[in-house]
């Protein structure tokens, strides 16, 4: 089946351009250690990857799933992992990476959860900052760009588990 053609809101070459720059920050903040990307599954998985390839320091990799539920099945509520980490983080450096953070109250939470275990530094990495919808307040160190109030998909992002391999970020129409 044919892709659908979404109205792009930023284009491949300007993904490639800033994650290529974001990885260049990032291999110069972790100078001399080994940090731990934390992907937050599913949508971060394609963003992960790239700057993972650019980075010229080590790093491992790790995996959480985690989900919201709110009353009546809405989203938003009650958070639980329902994919925890392989590797021990304690004393580590890690870096968790995001699809896109919208109000931030999961990743507020992921953090807290993360930073019990004690790790040596805990940082966030996001493609996409929504902050006009944002609630909880984050520390985001690394931000490729900032989204504008759209249903995005591509580059990771879903509608209804489609469309995470376009290789930009485009508009979903609303009804879609």
């Amino acid at each position: 089946m044919e892709e659908k053609k979404f109205p792009v809101v930023i284009a491949e070459d300007d993904i490639r351009r800033r994650v290529r720059e974001l990885a260049a920050e990032i291999s110069r903040d972790y100078a001399g250690a080994n940090p731990l990307l934390v992907s937050v599954l599913k949508g971060s998985v394609i963003f992960l990857a790239d700057p993972l390839r650019a980075l010229s320091v080590p790093a491992q990799v790790d995996f959480m799933a985690v989900t919201s539920y709110g009353g009546a099945g809405k989203k938003g509520g009650v958070v639980r992992i329902v994919k925890d980490l392989d590797l021990p983080i304690t004393g580590r450096e890690v870096l968790v990476v995001e699809d896109i953070i919208d109000t931030g109250l999961t990743l507020a939470y992921l953090l807290r959860t993360l930073a019990a275990r004690e790790p040596a530094s805990l940082q966030v990495c996001t493609l996409l900052d929504r902050r006009v919808r944002r609630i909880a307040r984050l520390p985001v160190r690394y931000v490729g760009f900032e989204a504008p109030d759209l249903f995005l998909v591509g580059y990771g992002l879903d509608h209804q588990e489609a469309h995470r391999n376009l290789p930009y970020l485009g508009s979903l129409p609303e009804g879609a």
